[in-house]
């Protein structure tokens, strides 16, 4: 098992193949990272999410329809605030991303309507989601909500 511990060369190395679409490989591997372990009944399913991902993670009109819904529905990007007293207290300027202005009222929104879009894309029939404290299950049926999927939390 690799180290966790990467030099920046490499880990800019790993992000260039990433963004490429070269990742994950032929083993379902991130560089010296993970890989697919799964039930061989949902390897179909797998296989298929991970077609869609590399046909559209460069396809101009998939980024333009999520620059845009990010935008006006989500709220992106989200304001910056000022705090002047802990920036008084710690002598830095400090401020707040405000993610909480965000649609749902958190960041997981950014990544569920992206896979919203991408499961409309992909022809899916419904979106299962799971979920700790709630805000992934709200975030991921808003989304849906949006992209007129069906989602069970």
């Amino acid at each position: 098992m690799p180290s966790v511990e990467m030099a920046p060369a490499e880990r800019a190395e790993l992000l260039r193949r990433l963004v490429a679409g070269e990742l994950p490989d032929a083993r379902g591997r991130f560089g010296p990272f993970g890989g697919r372990y799964a039930p061989e009944t949902l390897v179909p399913a797998l296989e298929r999410l991970t077609d869609g991902v590399q046909r559209y993670l460069h396809d101009p009109a998939f980024q333009d329809e999520l620059v845009a819904e990010l935008k006006s529905w989500v709220g992106r990007p989200t304001a910056l605030s000022h705090a002047p007293t802990l920036s008084k207290r710690w002598g830095a300027e400090v401020y707040f991303k405000r993610e909480d202005l965000a649609h749902t009222g958190a960041h997981k929104i950014n990544n569920a309507l992206g896979q919203a879009l991408l499961a409309r894309r992909l022809g899916a029939k419904r979106v299962i989601a799971e979920t700790g404290a709630g805000q992934h299950g709200v975030a991921t049926a808003a989304a849906c909500a949006r992209v007129g999927i069906p989602c069970i939390v």
